[in-house]
This record gives C-alpha cells, structure tokens and sequence, in this order.
C-alpha cells in the first residue's frame, strides 16, 4: 500500500535526520531588501533563545523534493485527534475517524526568531514583523489597530530590521501562520478561561481584543491586502482577514457604525509568488498543484454528508488508480481558494474553473455552490472537538434577519461534525452562520504528509488565561500558562469566562445559541417544544454561557 510506503519513508526519514542533526541556518540577507531562500528540509530542535525551532517539535515533516515549491505549505500543527465530540487516540487506518489532520504530520511550521523584530518562516520563505504593537508602548490594545486603508498604506513606510519592502500579506500568505493546535475562545466569554492562541506566541507577538476599549475578547482580527471581490451585509466593501483569536477566515467589512473597522497588522516579506497556484489538468481527472506538491480530485463527491463520513470518503477513494487519497487540512483546502472569484461577481465558486463544482441551491433560495469539509477539528477552550472546520466556496451565508452572505467566498469557518441543519433555523453565532453539516468533499494526495497512529498529545505550544477586564471583578491579564512568553511578548487586554462548579449540563443547542454573544445578549435556540427565546447567561455551578429562558436555566 503507498500509505505504509509513506509511512516507512517517515519512519527512516526520522532516523537519518536526527542521525545527522542537521541545523537550518537564517537566510541570508543583504541590505537591498532581498534575501536567499532558507533551507527548510532539516529537522529542528526544541525552542531555544534565539533559534529556529518548529511549532510542534515532535512531528519530523518527511522528506520531500521541496526545492521547486513556491508555496510550500506549513502543517496545521494538528497532532490531536478527535471523535464528534472530544480527544481520542489517533486510529489506525481503516478504524472509525482514521484519516483526520491528526493522522497526517506534513512540513511542520519552522520559524527563526532574528532578534532584530522579525521572525522568519524556514518552510515557507516568509518574513515577518514579530509585533502587532505598532505604537511601541510594550501592550498591544486597540490603539495600535490599522484601518484596511491605513494598513496598506503603512506598509510602504515601515523599515523593521532596516527592509523597506515589507508589505501587507495577502489572506494566502497570513493564512500561513495558522496553526490548529489552537483553541477557539468563543466558548469562553464573560470571565476568565484558558486558552491557545492560532499562532505561534513563542514567536510572534499577541493578546486578545480589548476589553478595557470595548472590545470583546475575540477581537483580534488580522488585516491582508485581499479585498472581497463581492460584497458582504447587502453591500458593504469588505476585506479578508484572520482571527488568530478564534481560528477562522472572514470578510470583514471596512467600516462599522460608520467608522473605520480597524485591524491588527502584521507586514511581510521575501518570495512573492507565495500563494499563486500552478495548476495542470493530467487527463485523468486530478489536478495537480506545482506550486504545492499537491494533487486534488478535479470533481468534488456530488453530494454532502457529514465529517466522519467525509473522512471515510477519501480514505477509501481509488480515483486515477491511486489509494493514497486524504481529507484536505483546512490550510490545504483553502490553498484552492480562487480569491478573484465569487458567486456574485463570476457566477462561479471561489475556485479555478480546471475544477468541477457541484451547484447547490442555498438557504436564501439562490443558486450558490458548497461549504467543503476539511479534516481539521476546530477544538474550543473547554477542550472540545465538536466542530471541525470547512471552507465556503460559495457564500458564507448568515441569518441577519433574513439570508445574506456574511463572510464572503473564501472563509472558512466550523460546522457541527454532525447533527440536523434543521436544529439551526436562524443559523449559529453573532452573525447567524449557516449550518449545514453535510457539507461537500474534495480529496487531496501527494504533498509531505505521513500517516501516523495512536498520539494523544493535544499541544505542546503554551496557552494563555485571559481574564475579561469588562466582567465583574475582571481584571487587564494575559500569561502563558506553562512556559514563560517569548522574549519581547506583549501582555494584552483580557477575555473570556469559565465559571467553575458542578450541576447539569445545558443541551449543546442552548451552549451553541450563545457562542461568540456577549453575557446578556438575546438569544434564541430551538426545542422539541418550539423555539425558546431567552437571555445569554451562565447557569448556576456551571462553566459555559448558554441560551436561558425567562423561566430559568436550560435543562438538559
């Protein structure tokens, strides 16, 4: 089988590497703004005060002939494996949610603290500015927030390190830097909690939304140069960004209540082509991507279905004659993402047309085209794996008292790994995301991915408590829980509640009617008795807000 075939190449792969201990060295960089492409194929060590080290340093990425890639993507991070629910051991192939993210170990993410206020990325050839703390006053608040507009142009005047030609990364060179290792806070608002950032904080800079300035505690969008080709809310211009706070892709729009929208920012350089696909059609119905190593299924499954079953669909899938399909990741899965393409300004998916799409008519009654599950779980700070994440190739819609793209072609967001779309009428979270569930397939193969079994390991990346300054009794806090921050790591605004105590569980309908609202906010979900309206709280002895009804707390 070529999946044991990959699996023994890591294995002797594994042995040689750390046999030699071969070091990646900084690249080189010269004074005109470029620099040489670093090595990335080595295998790193664990962190050390000024040394390259990968984010997850007991996942060695096999070897490959990466030397012709120019957009080389990094692993998710993703070592833990989950059922619809929560952590198990990584199955072995052919077992019920074999195939998930946690199977399949890739490149692993390898960055280089330069202290000199950069950190560079050996596996993908990018560098970045290590500081949202664009003022300098050692915290990063909302203060130092960009408009989309002051973003771009900031980045022609910056000189980090002594380079003149950082700029604003695009949502395919940001997106990079995610790693699914992370933890969504959502779940956590009103006090305190603990949770992982989708980035990795031994390196680069970070807190959570201010608070203290009004924010919430998942208000920690990043800014890019990629502008929604559509619009979002029935109009607004909108641009990509990511949360590195809560683990997601959306458009954002560049004004609220008729203000500038501001965002984080971090700037980039080096290998421009990072991002842009080499496609080749090979007549047998794959795709493959020169630029990535990849290669994809030119059809997706004409159906949906829910994600064990999409997990199930890949790993038993013979297509061309090969038996090595997967699930994608989702940072490989939105590497197709065609970001010039819309269903409103196209007519097509946010897809290159060398691909098949299945249309599907959506819940605004439109003629539209299909989420598409990844193998990636979306796990939250309570530790659960209930979600796993799916990028939208048509709209992201949402409930805003009636059916509208929210979030634009391109995001990606989390579904419920399975369930009945009909418990979600009005959608999920702030902006009423539609739930789908049976949510479409397109498998992937090739690349640096290994098949590996039986780990439990959830992270070895450090998480932080955040305490939201805007609760009672909430204080301005953010620590790394288990290793100290990274050298120059700012402390934030605080986030995010979980109270502690024992009692009955609220349903998982009244948990989710209140994911990403504010304690307080009115809140609706459904039941076998009608939909109930209510207000966001957290009940009595218990450690997650959910819907409450006027009457009193949710029961289960």
């Amino acid at each position: 089988m070529i999946k044991n075939k990959a699996f023994l190449l890591f294995v002797v792969s594994s042995i040689l590497l750390a046999a030699c201990a071969a070091p990646v060295g900084a690249p080189a960089q010269s004074a005109n703004g470029n620099a040489a492409q670093p090595a990335v194929d080595a295998v790193q060590s664990a962190p050390s005060a000024g040394g390259a080290t990968q984010a997850n340093s007991s996942n060695t990425a096999t070897t490959a002939n990466t030397s012709s890639l120019t957009y080389r993507i990094a692993d998710t991070g993703q070592i833990a494996c989950y059922d619809n629910n929560q952590l198990v051991a990584c199955a072995a192939q052919g077992a019920a949610f074999a195939g998930q993210d946690g199977n399949y170990q890739g490149a692993v993410a390898a960055y280089q603290d330069n202290g000199d206020g950069t950190v560079s990325d050996l596996t993908t050839g990018l560098m970045w500015t290590k500081s949202p703390d664009l003022n300098g006053d050692g915290a990063i608040t909302a203060s130092d927030k960009l408009s989309f507009a002051n973003a771009m142009s900031s980045a022609e005047s910056t000189t980090v390190a002594g380079y003149d030609d950082w700029r604003l990364p695009t949502i395919k060179e940001l997106y990079s830097l995610i790693l699914f290792d992370g933890t969504d806070v959502s779940a956590c608002p009103g006090g305190t909690c603990s949770a992982t950032p989708f980035i990795d904080t031994r390196y680069f800079d970070f807190a959570y939304g201010d608070t203290n300035a009004g924010e919430r505690v998942i208000d920690m969008q990043f800014a890019t140069s990629s502008k929604y080709v559509s619009t979002t809310m029935n109009g607004d211009e909108t641009m990509f960004g990511v949360n590195f706070a809560d683990g997601r892709i959306k458009g954002y729009g560049l004004s609220m209540r008729g203000s500038d929208k501001t965002f984080a920012v971090l700037y980039v350089r080096n290998n421009p082509n990072y991002g842009i696909n080499q496609f080749v059609d090979n007549g047998n119905g794959t795709i493959s991507d020169n630029a990535t190593g990849l290669v994809w299924s030119q059809a997706d499954s004409g159906a949906g279905m829910n994600w064990s079953d999409a997990l199930a669909y890949c790993e038993g899938s013979s297509a061309a004659g090969s038996d090595d399909w997967r699930l994608p990741s989702a940072k490989e899965l939105q590497s197709i993402v065609d970001y010039s393409r819309s269903p409103a300004t196209t007519n097509s998916a946010a897809i290159d047309p060398i691909f098949s799409v299945t249309s599907i008519t959506n819940e605004a009654g439109e003629t539209d085209y299909p989420f598409y599950w990844s193998s990636t779980t979306h796990a939250d700070s309570s530790g659960r794996g209930s979600f796993a994440a799916y990028v939208s190739f048509g709209k992201a819609l949402g409930y805003m008292n009636s059916w509208v793209d929210v979030h634009g072609a391109g995001a990606q967001r989390s579904d419920p790994k399975t369930g009945s779309a009909s418990d979600y009428p009005q959608g999920h979270g702030p902006q009423g995301d539609a739930v789908r569930m049976n949510n479409y397939v397109r498998c992937v193969r090739g690349g640096e991915a290994a098949y590996v079994s039986g780990n439990t390991t959830v992270s070895n990346r450090p998480s932080m408590s955040i305490v939201d300054a805007s609760a009672p009794g909430g204080q301005q806090s953010q620590q790394g829980q288990g290793q100290q921050p990274a050298s120059g790591q700012q402390q934030g605004q605080g986030q995010a509640q979980s109270q502690q105590g024992a009692g009955g569980t609220p349903p998982q309908q009244a948990i989710d009617a209140c994911t990403g609202l504010a304690q307080g906010t009115a809140c609706s979900m459904n039941t076998p008795n009608g939909t109930v309206s209510g207000t966001c709280g957290t009940p009595p002895n218990q450690s997650v807000m959910a819907c409450m009804p006027a009457g009193g707390p949710p029961s289960p």
